[in-house]
């Protein structure tokens, strides 16, 4: 499922993106870090805004405290890296001279603004594992936003959307399969008439891909693990966008 062999190096170490959540204890040179972020920075970007910041986590202390809002994911403090990517309109209230009450930060700035991080930061990922490194995203470090914020310092108008962690692999985890692809591509409309067979077929996949993972211990279908998963309680973050600037209701 998903098998691509093109030949193109490129299209190889796309297809070969797995998480990575042990690291060999090496430094990431200075020099490797900014080709990553160069490479970040060339992603697209709606109208030039470059609607994003990175903090750079290096201060153990700092690092343990959002290891510990993550979950207590103790690969967060020993990763090698570690980056918060921040969709960030401060820096653009800045450069364009406005006063803070006049900046417009509503939905479409703060949708902008987390699209710019996500692009950049897949831009990051796929440049760190072209040189040889491992990345795992952590969106936990929403699990308390607001205490995410404090500790990066973040001002008004600049939300933590997520962490990545980066390093030399010490693991070689097995690929996730993904969903058949007439799971995803549509043409012309869209048609969930489909999803019953695919869902099906990728349920069966998923759980054997579980099985193999956890020694025997899990074979939950993609569907069943979903329904788990989007049953639990939700991260509240609306009133902290709020406290931050962003009215969403417009």
């Amino acid at each position: 499922m998903n098998d691509v062999r093109s030949g193109s190096g490129t299209l190889d170490l796309i297809m070969n993106h797995r998480s990575i959540r042990a690291f060999a204890d090496e430094p990431v040179p200075e020099a490797d870090l900014l080709r990553i972020i160069r490479a970040a920075q060339m992603a697209s970007t709606s109208s030039n805004m470059q609607a994003y910041s990175v903090i750079r986590v290096t201060d153990r202390a700092l690092r343990a405290a959002l290891a510990e809002i993550a979950g207590r994911q103790q690969y967060v403090a020993d990763c090698p890296e570690f980056l918060v990517w921040c969709a960030d309109m401060e820096r653009l209230r800045i450069a364009a001279g406005f006063e803070p009450a006049e900046m417009p930060c509503n939905a479409e700035a703060y949708t902008i603004a987390a699209i710019d991080a996500a692009l950049a930061a897949q831009n990051a990922a796929i440049a760190a594992e072209s040189l040889g490194y491992g990345i795992c995203y952590i969106g936990a470090v929403r699990n308390d936003i607001a205490k995410t914020a404090e500790l990066l310092g973040l001002p008004e108008r600049v939300v933590p959307l997520f962490g990545m962690c980066i390093g030399r692999p010490a693991q070689e985890p097995l690929l996730r399969p993904r969903l058949p692809v007439e799971a995803v591509l549509h043409e012309n409309r869209y048609d969930a008439s489909r999803y019953g067979g695919a869902v099906a077929a990728y349920d069966g996949v998923h759980a054997a891909y579980l099985k193999e993972r956890s020694g025997g211990r899990h074979s939950a279908g993609w569907s069943e693990q979903m329904r788990e998963r989007l049953s639990r309680p939700p991260r509240r973050i609306g009133r902290f966008l709020r406290d931050q600037g962003f009215d969403l209701a417009d």
